[in-house]
C-alpha cells in the first residue's frame, strides 16, 4: 500500500506544472488581467482549491506583484485562505505600506510562524519596520536561537551591512580536514539551504580566512582547511552604511562577503542578492529627492502623500517669490519693451535645464564616490565649458528666432547674451552645490534642485532684463 501512495504522489506531483512566466505577465511585463481575474475570481468564491493551483507556484516577486495589484479587502484575504502555504518571503517585494496592512491583520503569533521560515535577512527586513512592542512580542515566540540571530541584526543601524546581512552562514576551524568539513555541510540541518564560501574562524570566532565551495570539492579529504584558506575579500564592517557596502561589491566583483564586528568576529554574510535590492533602493531614494517627494511609495494614501510633497512646495514657493522680486527690480523696463516679457520665461527654462542636466550627472557620481574634492577642479572646468559651448549654440539659435520674431536686432543681441552667461552659471550651479551639500554632510539629492533652480531662474532675470535696462537706457 504504501509503494502505491509513493508512486501515486509521484503521479501527481509530475503532472502539476509550475506557473511559466506566459501565465502571469504579458509581453510588456505586466499581469495579465485574466490572471488577476482568475484569483479574484478564487478569492470572492472562497475557493482555496483553485487560489492554490494559481498561486501556489509563484515566485515570491512574482506573489509580491499580485498582492500590490490587489485591493486591500482581497490582499487579507489572499493570505487569510492560503493560510501556511502563504510564502511570507513575498512580502520583501512589496511597498511598505502594503507589507504593514498585511502585518497588521495578522497576530503575531501567524507572523512568528511565517518568520521562522525565512532567511534571517528577509526576518529582519520585515521586523524592522514593525512597533518595538510588536517585534518583542514576534522574537519571543521564535526558537531561542533565531531569536538571537534576528535580535543581533536588528540592534545595528538601520541601512547598515549588519541590518542587510544574513546570519546564516558556514563557518569551521582551520585545524579541520576537507573530509570534517564535507560531513559537517551533510549531516548539520541549520546550515542555510545555499552559500558559496566557508568561513575559517578561530576559538573566539575571530575571522582568519575564506575557502570557496570549488576549492573543498577538488581537494582531498585528509587535507587541513588551514593549508588551503585564502585571506578573506574585503570583509565588511557591520556597521558599514549598506551603499558603501554595495560600491565594494561592485567595485570588486563580489557574490558576497563576510561582515565582522568592530572586534573582527565574523556575524554574518552579506550576499549579491541583498546588494542588488540595496542598489535599486537607493537609486529610487536619489530619484525621488531629487523630485522632492522623498519615500513616497504608490500605494501611500492621498493624505500621506500630499502631506509628503507639501513641505517641497512650499519651498518652491519660497524661491519663487525671490525669482519674482528679481523681475519687479524691472517693472519699467518690461512695460516699455514688451518682447522682453515674452522671452524671459525661455532664459530662465533652458538655465533651469542645463543645470538640472549637470545636477544629476554630479549627484550620482557623488553617490558612486566618481566624484570628491580631489578631482573636483577638473569636472567643474570641463562642465563650465560645456556650459559655454551650450550657450552659445542655444544664444544664437534664440537670437536667430527672437530677431526674426521682434523684428530687432537689439533683441536679439540682448537674449543671446543672457542665455550665455545663464547656462554657464547653470552649469557651474549644477556641479558647485552638490558639492558643497556634500561636503557639509547634507544630502545633494535633497536641496541641490531648489538652490540650483532658484540660482539660474535669479542669474537668468536678472542678466535679461538687467543687460537691456543698460542697453535701452530705462530708468
Amino acid at each position: 500500500m504504501e509503494d502505491n501512495a509513493d508512486k501515486t504522489s509521484e503521479a501527481r506531483n509530475a503532472d502539476a506544472q509550475p506557473v511559466s512566466d506566459d501565465d502571469v505577465y504579458t509581453e510588456d511585463g505586466d499581469l495579465r488581467s485574466d490572471f488577476v481575474e482568475r484569483v479574484t475570481t478564487a478569492l470572492e468564491q472562497g475557493d482555496r482549491d483553485s487560489l492554490t493551483d494559481e498561486v501556489g507556484e509563484l515566485h515570491e516577486s512574482e506573489l509580491g506583484d499580485l498582492l500590490e495589484s490587489l485591493d486591500s479587502d482581497e490582499r487579507g484575504q489572499l493570505v487569510t485562505m492560503l493560510g501556511s502555504d502563504f510564502d511570507f518571503s513575498a512580502l520583501t517585494e512589496v511597498d511598505e505600506a502594503v507589507r504593514l496592512e498585511i502585518i497588521d491583520a495578522m497576530p503575531n503569533e501567524r507572523i512568528a510562524e511565517g518568520l521562522a521560515d525565512l532567511d534571517s535577512d528577509d526576518a529582519v527586513y520585515i521586523l524592522e519596520d514593525l512597533d518595538q512592542e510588536d517585534q518583542d512580542d514576534i522574537l519571543a515566540k521564535l526558537p531561542f536561537t533565531e531569536r538571537i540571530r534576528l535580535r543581533r541584526a536588528l540592534d545595528y543601524p538601520e541601512d547598515t551591512a549588519g541590518r542587510r546581512m544574513q546570519t546564516e552562514f558556514v563557518a569551521v576551524p582551520p585545524f579541520w580536514t576537507v573530509g570534517q568539513t564535507i560531513d559537517y555541510m551533510r549531516e548539520d540541518e541549520d546550515l542555510p539551504e545555499s552559500f558559496s564560501q566557508i568561513f575559517v574562524v578561530d576559538p573566539t570566532f575571530k575571522l582568519m580566512g575564506v575557502i570557496d565551495l570549488d576549492r573543498i570539492l577538488r581537494t582531498k579529504r585528509k587535507v587541513k582547511i588551514e593549508d588551503i584558506m585564502r585571506d578573506t575579500n574585503y570583509p565588511i564592517a557591520a556597521e558599514m552604511d549598506q551603499e558603501e557596502a554595495a560600491q565594494l561589491f561592485e567595485q570588486y566583483d563580489l557574490l558576497s562577503a563576510a561582515v565582522v564586528d568592530k572586534n573582527g568576529r565574523l556575524v554574518g554574510v552579506l550576499t549579491i542578492d541583498d546588494v542588488v535590492d540595496v542598489i535599486q533602493e537607493e537609486a529610487e531614494e536619489d530619484l525621488m529627492r531629487m523630485g522632492g517627494v522623498g519615500d513616497e511609495e504608490l500605494s501611500d494614501s492621498v493624505r500621506a502623500t500630499s502631506r509628503s510633497r507639501v513641505p517641497w512646495l512650499l519651498a518652491n514657493l519660497f524661491t519663487a517669490f525671490m525669482a519674482a522680486s528679481v523681475i519687479s527690480l524691472f517693472e519699467a523696463t518690461i512695460q516699455e519693451i514688451v518682447a522682453l516679457a515674452v522671452l524671459m520665461p525661455i532664459v530662465a527654462g533652458m538655465g533651469g535645464n542645463a543645470g538640472s542636466q549637470t545636477m544629476t550627472v554630479t549627484v550620482r557620481a557623488l553617490a558612486t564616490r566618481n566624484l570628491s574634492f580631489r578631482n573636483a577642479p577638473r569636472i567643474i572646468r570641463r562642465e563650465c565649458l560645456v556650459g559655454l559651448i551650450n550657450g552659445l549654440i542655444f544664444g544664437l539659435l534664440i537670437a536667430t528666432v527672437a530677431g526674426f520674431w521682434f523684428q530687432s536686432a537689439e533683441i536679439a543681441g540682448i537674449i543671446a547674451a543672457a542665455m550665455l552667461i545663464n547656462m554657464f552659471v547653470a552649469a557651474l550651479a549644477g556641479i558647485v552645490v552638490p558639492l558643497i551639500l556634500d561636503r557639509f554632510g547634507a544630502d545633494p539629492a535633497v536641496g541641490s534642485a531648489v538652490f540650483v533652480t532658484t540660482t539660474t531662474d535669479i542669474i537668468g532675470f536678472f542678466a535679461f532684463l538687467g543687460i537691456a535696462t543698460w542697453w535701452f537706457g530705462v530708468s
